[in-house]
């Protein structure tokens, strides 16, 4: 039996003991990040828990979100959007409502490209007057399984120092504003940082991360996705304090741009830099896209992390997760790393 059809086996059992799980028996696990990086984890571990809470970044200023942003000064909604279309189930109802959110208008006036889980949560941003109260009516409309929180109540702006960002003077460090920008700046990122510098935390996220038996960090855009949780003081201080195991799950490949060139301990030394008195205790990696494990796993260690390698890319060769692949290696890491609990 091949290495893929072992892990699909185990992660078929792990799926029939979740139905007959009450939830309180189960990992209480948290998903921090943005974008697409954020949704392939978050297909992924609905799969093996009921008990899921996704803390998304709000920092977007691209697309419809950004234009949503600058017209009504709201929180970018897209990623939040990206996080409860994740989180939909695969019956008709969880799909059907996954492609009703993300459809994209297409015309020649205002409403061109944008989204409808967008002008969705924003209407009910504006009829509620409360953001985590919005999001948890969505995520019932849509039968999410797991909740979406803001990792901050204020919209955020993310900026970066920029080695290189103009072609013509490689060697000037400058900074760049925005997130569209730095994700695809040409340059080599220094640091990244908020503004505001001390953002507001929600409190809904920081209760669920310090009452987490697991949180995962990534993968996803680096600096624009999953350092930016540890730039927002009251987030970083409950990963510091929380009881909960964490798993900084690696991207595949680096990205076009932002991190173009690292290789994977250079994603875990930059993290460590940001965020110097946070430790990790898994570090997980497609076993494909590490060409040098014994640095990687030098690196983990200075993490105070082990380094768990899977097949979690796609077979098909395009650089996208498996969610069945990788929910199979977090299965088996929070059974294998995780402390003795409810839900063995």
């Amino acid at each position: 039996m091949t290495s893929r059809n072992l892990r699909l086996r185990r992660l078929s059992r792990a799926t029939a003991a979740l139905s007959g799980r009450k939830r309180g028996t189960q990992p209480k696990v948290v998903a921090l990040g943005g974008g697409m990086g954020l949704s392939a984890s978050l297909t992924a571990l609905r799969r093996i828990t009921g008990d899921l809470t996704a803390v998304v970044t709000v920092a977007d200023d691209g697309g419809s979100s950004g234009r949503l942003r600058e017209e009504l000064g709201v929180l970018p909604p897209g990623d939040l959007r990206k996080a409860l279309a994740a989180l939909c189930g695969d019956d008709e109802w969880g799909q059907t409502w996954a492609r009703v959110i993300q459809h994209r208008f297409e015309s020649k006036g205002d409403l061109h490209e944008h989204a409808v889980g967008n002008l969705l949560i924003v209407a009910l941003w504006e009829q509620l007057g409360d953001h985590v109260q919005a999001l948890d009516l969505v995520g019932k409309l849509l039968g999410a399984h797991g909740r979406v929180l803001p990792m901050s109540a204020v919209p955020l702006e993310l900026q970066a120092l920029v080695r290189g960002h103009d072609p013509a003077c490689p060697d000037d460090v400058v900074t760049v504003r925005g997130q569209a920008t730095v994700a695809l700046t040409p340059g080599e990122v220094q640091s990244v940082h908020l503004v505001p510098t001390d953002p507001p935390a929600v409190p809904d996220a920081v209760a669920a991360v310090l009452d987490a038996d697991w949180v995962v960090l990534g993968p996803g855009s680096w600096f624009s996705s999953v350092i930016p949780h540890l730039l927002v003081p009251d987030l970083l201080d409950a990963l510091v304090a929380t009881k909960a195991r964490k798993v900084l799950s690696l991207n595949l490949a680096p990205q076009p741009g932002e991190t173009e060139g690292f290789s994977p301990q250079r994603h875990l030394e930059v993290l460590g830099r940001h965020a110097p008195k946070l430790a990790m205790d898994v570090v997980l990696a497609d076993e494909a896209a590490v060409p040098d494990r014994a640095s990687l796993a030098d690196a983990a260690k200075r993490l105070g992390a082990a380094v768990e390698l899977a097949p979690v890319a796609s077979p098909d060769g395009v650089p996208i997760h498996d969610p069945e692949l990788l929910a199979a290696a977090y299965d088996r890491i929070f059974r294998m790393h995780g402390r003795i609990g409810p839900w063995r």
